[in-house]
């Protein structure tokens, strides 16, 4: 049994393999409340399919790149499900659970691009073949720099349509395909350690300058 849990995006995703395929995938209504949110969604899974967290065998986490709130929130609850269980976690990508799913979709069919949200005018950015391989990336740009008529995946194109006019679903990531990816070794397993790829906003404040 095989819980994955996804907070890289404005709303939080949960799923629970059972080993032959996804047996449950919740999704929550609000966004940006994830620390609110994960917990009662992984009860909410756990209690459909029938299982408690001791019947769990491993766990896998989305590691963005994303914001550094939702991503922490992710990622704290997954190691420390993981220590106090005693199973291993896993850690993905995000945006190589919405590359493999693009391809098993049907939504692309040549090299394509993924590209989400990361505020402030820009977008968290790969590059993938046809097979849904990462070639390059993932990196923080601003659409304008990054412009393509390729087939691009995820809600930067959405977001950016002037830039991404070739638009494709899905939108954000999948804990369904997350446990797929991990499931079925689709994708790279990594150390359940957060991209962030920049600073996060909320920094310690510096020491004032002395005006002497």
């Amino acid at each position: 049994m095989l819980l994955a849990f996804d907070t890289s995006s404005p709303t939080v995703t949960v799923a629970v393999h059972d080993g032959n395929d996804v047996v449950v995938e919740l999704t929550s209504t609000e966004s940006m409340r994830h620390g609110e949110q994960l917990t009662p969604l992984v009860d909410e899974a756990l209690r459909r399919v029938g299982i408690t967290p001791r019947d769990l065998t491993a766990i896998a986490v989305g590691v963005g790149p994303g914001p550094f709130t939702g991503l922490r929130v992710g990622l704290v609850s997954a190691r420390t499900m993981a220590y106090v269980l005693e199973i291993p976690v896993y850690g993905v990508c995000s945006l190589d659970v919405l590359a493999v799913e693009a391809i098993d979709s049907g939504t692309v069919d040549g090299p394509f691009v993924v590209a989400s949200d990361a505020r402030r005018r820009e977008v968290y950015l790969a590059t993938y073949d046809e097979s849904g391989q990462r070639t390059s990336g993932p990196d923080v740009q601003r659409p304008a720099d990054v412009a393509t008529d390729a087939a691009v995946v995820g809600e930067g194109a959405s977001l950016y349509p002037d830039a991404f006019p070739a638009g494709r679903g899905p939108l954000r990531p999948s804990a369904g395909w997350l446990a797929r990816c991990v499931a079925e070794e689709r994708a790279e397993l990594r150390d359940p350690e957060p991209l962030y790829l920049r600073r996060p906003d909320a920094e310690i404040p510096r020491a004032p300058k002395s005006v002497s």
